[in-house]
């Protein structure tokens, strides 16, 4: 069977890999969103982070011993730590100055993070084998679907949800909407602002961390694997706008669905389209699909 001339397992193969890169962008920009959206911070660093979220993965593995499983979870927490340390002796001092100053010393820890791996390990990439669980494919008659990258589908999607259900319908996501507009009153309220501040970094930069280690088993893990995504995520944010989490999940989804539908008909313009559907969105509402209009 043929859509638009093209054979159906070859559209469906297409959907499903635009669907796992939309997965990649809705974790990474989700991570954006929730930096910017609660601490008025662009993240320049979230592509190093994501980096090097694959890269402590794979070094868990190859010089410790230990299983995908471990590293799924113990690189964010790692990657979360880093951030964390960062926030307290350097991003806090640029709270109240200038967008560009967060976005200039973001960008410097970018080069230093990417220089260190790239000295290191050089720039040809290391191997990351796929966890034996999650080995092979599932023929489901009209296609064959690898498992890994439908665990990488319903990892990323389980994980925006939640988090946009912890921000937006719990208490403690309150705590932080209303600590980054109005702190002193919460502080009132016997809240520890700038430690839920500290905290809020750590965590948007472990989703970057996450979303390194389920990329890993994909791609070679490269120093310069996070410089290769994080302008089409800051793309993604800009398209859902600037700091809404919803928008933000839902954009990378589905731009990286229409990325792999311009594969198929137009594979010119699949580096592209992303650019393309920015600029259209900007024209017609500057605040993004999902932003507030000031």
């Amino acid at each position: 069977m043929d859509i638009f001339g093209v054979p159906l397992p070859a559209m469906l193969s297409q959907l499903l890999l635009g669907l796992v890169n939309g997965s990649f962008y809705a974790m990474l920009s989700l991570g954006l969103a929730v930096i910017f959206g609660l601490l008025n911070v662009i993240n320049f660093s979230h592509g190093a982070l994501y980096m090097m979220g694959a890269f402590l993965a794979w070094m868990g593995m190859a010089y410790l011993g230990l299983n995908y499983w471990v590293m799924l979870v113990l690189a964010p927490v790692l990657v979360g730590v880093f951030g964390i340390v960062v926030e307290k002796t350097m991003l806090r001092w640029l709270y109240k100055l200038d967008h560009l100053y967060g976005l200039l010393l973001t960008f410097g820890i970018t080069l230093m993070v990417e220089g260190v791996f790239r000295s290191v390990y050089g720039v040809s990439g290391q191997p990351f084998e796929v966890p034996a669980l999650l080995a092979g494919a599932t023929d489901l008659g009209f296609m064959v679907l690898p498992n890994y990258r439908a665990w990488v589908v319903v990892a990323s999607l389980a994980v925006c949800l939640a988090t946009w259900f912890v921000i937006e319908k719990t208490k403690l996501g309150s705590y932080l909407r209303a600590g980054t507009e109005n702190p002193k009153l919460v502080e009132a309220f016997g809240v520890n602002v700038p430690l839920m501040v500290t905290m809020t970094y750590g965590f948007g930069v472990a989703l970057a961390g996450f979303a390194g280690v389920l990329a890993a088993p994909i791609i070679q893990v490269s120093p310069l694997m996070g410089s290769n995504l994080i302008i089409v995520v800051f793309a993604v944010v800009v398209i859902g706008g600037m700091g809404s989490i919803m928008g933000s999940i839902l954009t990378g989804l589905g731009l990286g669905v229409i990325e792999g539908l311009t594969r198929v008909f137009y594979p010119e313009g699949s580096a592209t389209v992303v650019f393309v559907v920015m600029i259209i969105v900007l024209l017609l509402r500057p605040a993004g699909l999902f932003g507030k209009e000031k």
